[in-house]
């Protein structure tokens, strides 16, 4: 059963833990640069911290929409504590990481003192392995000549349970006041150190209580800077003769200079590869682009702070330093936010740090994407002078200039064009996505999605093509082969198709391509569904054919009887619902105003496929200068036309 000092010890023990405790809040990209940041504050090492999240973070699609975690984070209290104290506690290694722990052993410890007419007994109690305190020496140390009584039952329960750090009264003395001892304070001359000079008592004399130090020491004047803990010290183990000090002038505290809290890498050779979680890196994804957006907090400026006056050991008034404010001077498309303290970017791009100076640029210029620049995600446009090696992606979210050629990569512009002033060599793994249209000299075996235009000088060979508007290849090799196309309005060429019908190529235009897709690809569901609830209709008339005659089935047939009911009734609504979207899309494109053209300057060879709306014009016989046209729901053939996108004025913004 727990004594009631025993809980008042326990308590206080899990008191002065809570007080070591060290926190800080922290926001960062991820975990791990939160716990860096941390460990840099706390002056730790990160494996000695604990945290809890206030806020997940998001990574965003190119860092757009982007959110930092919110972290507080905590370092081990037993770490705290061995750190301020130079006992040796806990091992440290050379870099500062923890060895070792060991466990801090000290043995109980009494004191016995005469204050009056009293005699007090103070007694702590021993930690870890320490021993406990002797019974018998605090008997001997109550036992004095001058002694009149002592209680030794309460001399032995204190001794078991401690005193809780106070001194308790045990027993009483003859006491003789001329053999007190004597307390002497010493001022230094500049009024900062305060300290006490004291006689040894007499046999009968009193020692001094904390009450007479500090009485003493505000009789000479001093009001400020007594320290408590140092006279309870000098209570515990008095120094006689020697001046012990015990006060000292509250010092003054200079304010802190303003800075500039960064929330960004400055330094650009610090941006290191992404790991992934299992600890490997990915030479592609070197991180060395940091995207910010418009209106992002970039930096902080931290004001200065004010100083903090101190006062002598007499409260003499000592004055404290201003923090000094600073100038900042901000670089391209930065500005201070209405609070005057944040600063944000005025447009999307990558923060640099250039001169000393915040600087947003809108524009990334690389020589080239290969294994010294890894994958490129940019917010804003991208502008490569060299080639795109095959493996590497470029995804950015204005348009996207390539003055070489590309290999089998991923290239994406969110909003904008992508200009390649080379061929793409996709290899049937390569894949371009355009905000709006597509320029190239020539296209193989890649899949290609355009919100307008695809236009090439050459040739688009063994491509999946899908515009929103036209596809035109218009140089004088300007050939389409293979392949399938997709176009909402034309699909203009010199040469259709390849001599003899070695390959395929299969155009469609006036239709919605993406609508297309998705209604082929529900009919094609729903084809399957179709399948299987037929087969589903067979094994369930067949157990029920069963039921009937034997009046019953056995349990793992009823069961598969219940399943195959079950899948039945999900199917048919799976099937009603595809037919309401598959309605839905039936109109969408018959309501479609774009008619749709192929237009064909040379020659259209036997074997390719036009379809026209959903009618379907397969070339039988090689034909020369034509369009193949829709008229009342019939596919028709006239005398050739002009692209109708004027392809010379080029991609916005070029000559």
């Amino acid at each position: 059963m727990y004594s009631l000092d025993k809980i008042r010890e326990t308590m206080q023990k899990l008191l002065n833990i809570d007080s070591k405790l060290t926190s800080v809040e922290v926001n960062a990209d991820s975990v791990d640069e939160a716990l860096a940041d941390a460990a840099v504050q706390l002056e730790t090492k990160s494996q000695s911290l604990e945290f809890e999240v206030l806020e997940k973070g998001s990574q965003g699609f190119l860092g757009i929409g982007k959110k930092p975690w919110k972290l507080r984070i905590y370092q081990n209290p037993a770490l705290s504590s061995a750190k301020k104290s130079a006992s040796g506690d806990i091992i440290f290694s050379e870099d500062g990481s923890v060895e070792a722990e060991t466990i801090v052993n000290r043995d109980g410890l009494f004191y016995v003192r005469h204050f009056g007419d009293a005699i007090k007994l103070k007694v702590l109690l021993p930690i870890g392995d320490g021993s406990p305190v002797n019974e018998k020496e605090v008997m001997d140390a109550v036992k004095r000549p001058d002694t009149i009584e002592f209680d030794e039952k309460a001399i032995a329960k204190f001794v078991i349970n401690g005193t809780n750090g106070e001194y308790e009264t045990v027993g009483s003395y003859k006491h003789i006041v001329s053999a007190d001892s004597i307390v002497a304070v010493e001022v230094s001359k500049d009024e900062m150190h305060g300290n006490i000079i004291v006689d040894a008592p007499a046999m009968s004399g009193s020692d001094l209580t904390y009450e007479k130090i500090y009485t003493a020491l505000e009789s000479q004047g001093i009001r400020c800077g007594i320290d408590a803990e140092k006279i309870k010290e000098f209570v515990d183990n008095p120094v006689y003769s020697t001046p012990f000090e015990v006060a000292s002038a509250v010092l003054p505290e200079d304010g802190k200079d303003s800075y500039i809290q960064y929330n960004f890498e400055t330094d650009q050779n610090k941006l290191k590869a992404r790991e992934s979680e299992t600890g490997n890196v990915d030479f592609k994804e070197l991180n060395k682009i940091q995207n910010v957006v418009a209106g992002q907090v970039l930096a902080t400026k931290i004001p200065a702070t004010r100083g903090k006056g101190g006062k002598t050991l007499y409260g003499h008034y000592l004055e404290a330093k201003n923090g000094k404010d600073i100038n900042v001077t901000l670089g391209q498309n930065v500005e201070f936010d209405k609070d005057g303290v944040n600063i944000i970017a005025s447009v999307d791009g990558q923060v640099l740090f250039v001169n000393d100076k915040i600087t947003v640029e809108p524009l990334l210029m690389l020589d080239a994407v290969n294994i010294k620049s890894g994958n490129v995600k940019f917010v804003g446009s991208v502008i490569i002078k060299g080639n795109v090696e095959d493996g590497f992606d470029v995804k950015a979210t204005g348009s996207v200039d390539i003055g070489g050629s590309v290999g089998k990569c991923h290239i994406e512009s969110e909003t904008g064009d992508i200009i390649i002033h080379q061929g793409v060599f996709g290899k049937n793994e390569g894949y371009i996505k355009a905000g709006k249209s597509l320029w190239c000299k020539f296209v193989q075996e890649t899949k290609i999605e355009v919100e307008e235009n695809v236009v090439a000088t050459d040739s688009l060979m063994n491509c999946d093509i899908t515009a929103m508007k036209n596809i035109v290849a218009y140089g004088k090799k300007a050939q389409i082969t293979g392949g399938t196309l997709f176009a909402t309005e034309e699909i203009c060429a010199r040469t259709l198709g390849s001599p003899g019908g070695g390959t395929t190529t299969t155009l469609s235009v006036g239709i919605d391509p993406r609508a297309k897709k998705k209604l082929d690809d529900l009919q094609k569901a729903q084809g399957e569904l179709v399948k299987e609830l037929e087969n589903l209709e067979l094994d369930i008339s067949t157990l029920e054919n069963q039921k009937k005659i034997r009046k019953s089935l056995p349990k793992d047939k009823e069961e598969n009887l219940r399943k195959f009911l079950s899948r039945k009734d999900e199917i048919l609504n799976e099937n009603s619902e595809m037919n309401k979207e598959i309605e839905s899309l039936q109109a969408h494109l018959r309501e479609l105003k774009a008619v749709g053209k192929v237009k064909v300057e040379g020659t259209t060879y036997a074997g390719t496929k036009i379809y026209i709306r959903d009618v379907l014009d397969e070339v039988i016989t090689d034909v020369n200068s034509c369009v193949f046209y829709y008229e009342n729901a019939f596919a028709k053939r006239g005398k050739y036309e002009p692209p109708s996108l004027d392809v010379t004025k080029g991609p916005e913004g070029y000559n």
